[in-house]
């Protein structure tokens, strides 16, 4: 027998943080060719300041912005 241990990330742990976490990842049952996962991050954080600024420094790197 194995043991496995089942751990995914939980919203509280993202809170405060920049990253985002995946866990949970598994075939989707309803699509032949999908995944499913469990994400989680701080909502504020990276979905509006954080996200712009990768944004605004991934424009610059390719050289669509000077």
């Amino acid at each position: 027998m194995t043991l496995r241990i089942m751990f995914y990330p939980m919203p509280l742990e993202s809170a405060g943080k920049d990253d985002i976490y995946v866990g949970r990842v598994r075939k989707d049952l309803a699509d032949d060719n999908g995944n499913t996962l469990w994400l989680t991050g701080d909502q504020i954080r990276k979905g509006a300041a954080l996200n712009a600024v990768q944004i605004a420094e991934y424009l610059v790197k390719v050289g669509n912005v000077g």
